[in-house]
């Protein structure tokens, strides 16, 4: 019997995946849960984004449905009976779909930047009436709950509920996994190529969008369910804009044309604002830089990189491959550190504690920065980010020149090709 390569990394990850209360402290595995989450979520999405190629950005409105229906049954079952603790994410599931079916119907009428609008006017509905219907959302305050005790397990302790998200987060991708090889889930990769020749065939387009809508609304929920199991809470903060937003950013960063690219971008990026946000003011502006350069320079997100290195490889060999990728990485960290020494700098100096201190002392004091003093004042302190960005240029430029003799083919994703003999 012969195994399918792909399953090996998949196996891993899995068991390290189980393995993670064993190594990481209560903080981390705290951090690991939402990372989960926003993972299920951001494969939600790119399921609407990616494969059907319609761009929501109003997402949050059926994440925030299924944290709100969650917590509301939490109260109302206790955790016991027909839903037990472990189940009550059903119901964030079927909140999204209801709310999914009704919003998707009218939304998926439309196409491109006008779906796109009606996506975000439904999620901003909802953020300007939570807090107005007491009775449903709790006003301002939001609503709280309890996880009590089932099958013999209390979920009072955060390895339980890390489990429990795992097992969630998983069932749900492979859900998802399984929808994209279904018929309709091939239809949605025709609907985004090529909408009209759909239609000519004498498909339903509007159908097959809204399919697409709902269960990806579904899953929305179920992450929303997690999320308020996690929390015991709910507030109508989750239907912020900034919610729908990190979704979008974490897909694409990811890469939104593969399965786990946007799991990948959603997990890194939220373990990245558990990271740096205690550590600097200016994180949210490092976020913003990084989408702006994935979006410019690595269109096909993280997992295209990938997916470059290992078609470099097979074209030139694993010894041009591993050469020209390790001075690209070494090559971007010298430009980062050059960032991040400026922005910083300048942060400091811009700050008000700063310059009430620098008014005192009627002078520039040293700026303490990586773990030393840098006198604002001094050439010597500027020339180290011109020299780490110098340094980044360069080693940019010879990982390039590797590639110049002979170029490499555009790719050709497999869901274009996938979305191809859909239409054929």
């Amino acid at each position: 019997m012969t195994v399918s390569w792909t399953l090996v990394p998949i196996g891993a990850g899995v068991a390290l995946l189980a393995a993670l209360p064993a190594l990481l402290s209560a903080g981390l595995l705290n951090a690991s849960i939402q990372m989960l989450i926003a993972a299920l979520f951001a494969c939600a999405y790119s399921l609407l984004a990616g494969r059907a190629g319609l761009l929501s950005f109003g997402h949050a409105a059926y994440f925030g449905v299924g944290a709100f229906a969650t917590v509301h049954a939490m109260n109302a079952f206790s955790g016991t009976g027909l839903l037990p603790t472990p189940l009550l994410p059903l119901v964030g599931a079927f909140a999204g779909l209801v709310v999914g079916l009704v919003a998707g119907w009218f939304a998926t009428q439309r196409s491109g930047t006008t779906f796109a609008m009606i996506t975000l006017a439904v999620a901003e509905l909802l953020h300007s009436l939570a807090p107005q219907l007491k009775g449903w959302f709790g006003g301002e305050s939001g609503i709280s709950a309890m996880r009590m005790p089932a099958w013999g397990l209390s979920f009072g302790s955060t390895i339980e509920v890390y489990y429990l998200t795992l097992v969630w987060v998983l069932v749900s991708l492979g859900l998802l996994h399984f929808h994209g090889k279904t018929p309709i889930g091939r239809l949605t990769l025709a609907l985004r190529e090529n909408a009209h020749r759909l239609k000519f065939l004498g498909y339903d387009a509007h159908g097959v969008g809204l399919s697409a809508f709902v269960v990806s609304s579904m899953f929305a929920g179920v992450a929303g369910g997690l999320q308020a199991l996690n929390n015991e809470a709910a507030n109508y903060v989750v239907f912020d804009a900034s919610v729908s937003a990190g979704v979008v950013l974490n897909s694409y960063i990811g890469g939104v044309g593969t399965f786990l690219g946007p799991a990948l971008g959603a997990a890194l990026m939220t373990f990245f604002g558990y990271a740096v946000s205690d550590a600097t003011r200016s994180w949210l502006l490092y976020q913003g830089m990084l989408f702006v350069l994935v979006m410019m320079y690595v269109p096909a997100g993280l997992t295209g990189l990938f997916s470059a290195a290992a078609r470099l490889a097979a074209q030139r060999g694993w010894p041009l491959a591993v050469s020209v990728c390790a001075l690209a990485v070494v090559a971007t960290l010298c430009a980062a550190a050059g960032v991040v020494f400026i922005v910083e700098m300048l942060q400091r100096l811009c700050s008000h504690d700063y310059r009430s201190l620098a008014a005192m002392g009627g002078g520039w004091p040293p700026i303490v920065l990586f773990g030393r003093s840098w006198p604002p004042g001094s050439m010597a302190t500027w020339l180290v980010p011109v020299a780490l960005l110098a340094a980044g240029a360069l080693l940019g430029w010879a990982a390039r020149r590797g590639l110049v003799s002979k170029p490499l083919p555009p790719p050709e994703t497999t869901a274009v090709l996938d979305g191809k003999e859909a239409l054929s």
